[in-house]
């Protein structure tokens, strides 16, 4: 069995992504894959990976989970989405560390699923916007930690990916950008679902739509509809061309609410989540989906 694990981030559509992937599920069931609601697996997942690591684990625990999973469906791969997969919004970032508990959360996961092929998948977003996201109703003292114990110019998402793939070599893992989701948001929902390229899914635009304003969704479905055998890098390049002319401006504005970053800083910080996306595409067992 395929297990494709979705691990967030926080603060990169998580939501979303899970909800679009419920809406198709049945056109996935048709491709032998089962996109289960979060309630039939989130808490009983917990349990057995704390029993895992208490040394508590009954091995007739494992089917127990398959049949939360699977209810009575048959499948070649699954897909279980949960944001905090690998800690909560508080545990995300800690001494420009992200998400320090990667390494032991997927060394337990793989004991958890021995028998099956197991793949992550992770959104990735520039560093000077994800430490604000974790400052949303943070309390007072994380906050402080935060604005002044993390570095953005300092935060690096390929530090996670090369921890994960040094702890868990035969783990493949699929990374994007939030910054690219308005244009690759049907292409990630199609790999994580295992569908080829092209294939029609509910809400394929839904995030480009909440970027663009109705008038250029409109003329931008009418465009489509006329023009429907183009290729997927051809629609990017339309969808750009659109949001060029259509964008809703407010939307596309990034909040970094941290008076502590100048914008030297945050420029700083932008030129290396940049350069880091350079590495990440060059490591081995990683796959980048870009524009």
């Amino acid at each position: 069995m395929q297990v494709i694990i979705h691990c967030g981030a926080h603060g990169t559509e998580e939501d979303r992504l899970l909800k679009t992937l419920l809406r198709n599920r049945s056109t996935f069931a048709n491709n032998a894959t089962v996109v289960p609601g979060p309630g039939r697996y989130r808490a009983l997942l917990r349990k057995c990976l704390e029993a895992l690591e208490q040394g508590a684990f009954a091995p007739e625990t494992n089917g127990a989970l398959w049949d939360a999973i699977l209810d009575e469906e048959t499948a070649e791969r699954v897909v279980l989405s949960n944001v905090n997969f690998w800690g909560s919004r508080r545990q995300a970032l800690k001494d420009n560390v992200l998400y320090p508990a990667a390494e032991h959360r997927i060394a337990l996961t793989q004991n958890l699923f021995p028998d099956d092929d197991l793949h992550i998948h992770l959104t990735l977003r520039n560093p000077a916007a994800f430490i604000p996201t974790l400052l949303r109703d943070a309390a007072p003292e994380r906050a402080h930690e935060l604005r002044h114990g993390c570095d953005p110019r300092q935060t690096r998402w390929s530090d996670l990916l090369i921890r994960l793939r040094s702890s868990a070599p035969t783990v493949p893992i699929t990374v994007w950008c939030y910054e690219d989701l308005p244009f690759i948001w049907a292409s990630i929902l199609r790999h994580i679902g295992g569908l080829p390229e092209g294939t029609r899914l509910q809400g394929g635009l839904d995030v480009l739509a909440s970027v663009m304003s109705r008038e250029g969704m409109r003329r931008l479905r009418a465009y489509l509809k006329v023009h429907d055998t183009i290729s997927e890098p051809h629609k990017r390049r339309v969808y750009a061309a659109f949001l060029d002319k259509y964008a809703e401006d407010d939307a596309l504005e990034e909040e970094l609410d941290v008076p502590e970053w100048s914008e030297v800083l945050i420029e700083e910080a932008t030129q290396r989540y940049e350069d880091d996306l350079q590495l990440i595409s060059t490591l081995d067992g990683v796959t980048l989906i870009a524009p």
